[in-house]
């Protein structure tokens, strides 16, 4: 085994808030667009091993400190092994205002519920217009939220899903108007966090049981998405998307689905 200690400073792309002892807030702030890479996921790891850990804890809600977006996608220009190299890592309420696409989508599908902002809210999961397969579960969690042909027309589509289609498609509980999001998102933590743990926990227990798929259908999907990313249609579409200004604030990030859409015409 090699240990190699790195003598450059870990930048702090995960804020934790600590509201109260049963109720924590996790904030992204990692700007201009707040992209998910190799820095990033040991971070986030630590922070879900702190919840998964603490006795107390009963919510937590996930938000961004980067205006317009929650969480975007993988981090292209890193290198794929400085993600491959990472080892495996060991839920709560999440209100969407931004763009959650790709990774962002994967990680809202993973919480227990998920609240977006009407007017702002941005979700997709576009990876095949680029080539790639998804690799966070979103094929084994969408079908179960919107039914096959909804999870298929996400997927296949490759489009972006604004707040208010993503209501009524079940992708998130309710999109709310934005200047109400904040408010109906913190008294809901907040409610849940005044009950009994053990009650929470029991009734989350059976819940996911009737709910949830289960490990096996999820895990196959990441190693499938990193051997899709390394295929040359792949490159060459992510190298087309970096290009016209992907990774940087602006109108690609923006609406990627509508520039997944016009690679290669």
């Amino acid at each position: 085994m090699r240990l190699q200690v790195s003598d450059t400073p870990r930048t702090k792309q995960i804020l934790l808030t600590r509201h109260s002892s049963a109720y924590w807030r996790v904030t992204f702030n990692h700007p201009p667009v707040n992209i998910f890479g190799p820095e990033t996921m040991p971070q986030l790891d630590e922070i879900i091993t702190a919840l998964e850990t603490d006795e107390h804890v009963k919510v937590v809600v996930f938000d961004s400190a980067v205006e317009g977006f929650f969480l975007t996608h993988y981090d292209f220009l890193a290198k794929l092994e400085d993600t491959t190299r990472l080892p495996p890592g060991p839920t709560g309420l999440q209100p969407l205002r931004g763009r959650a696409t790709g990774v962002g989508s994967e990680l809202a599908l993973a919480c227990d519920m998920r609240f977006a902002s009407r007017e702002r809210a941005i979700l997709s999961q576009w990876e095949v217009g680029a080539g790639i397969v998804p690799g966070g579960g979103p094929m084994a969690r969408l079908p179960r939220l919107m039914g096959r042909g909804r999870a298929l027309e996400v997927l296949l589509g490759a489009d972006d899903i604004p707040g208010d289609l993503a209501e009524r498609y079940g992708y998130v509980n309710r999109s709310l108007p934005d200047a109400e999001l904040d408010a109906f998102v913190e008294s809901l933590a907040a409610r849940i966090a005044s009950f009994d743990k053990r009650a929470i926990s029991e009734t989350k227990r059976f819940a996911d049981v009737a709910s949830l798929p289960p490990d096996f259908e999820i895990a196959p999907e990441w190693d499938v998405c990193l051997a899709s990313i390394m295929r040359p249609a792949a490159q060459a579409k992510i190298t087309e998307l970096i290009e016209r200004g992907l990774h940087k604030a602006g109108d690609v990030e923006d609406r990627l689905g509508y520039y997944v859409g016009q690679l290669g015409r």
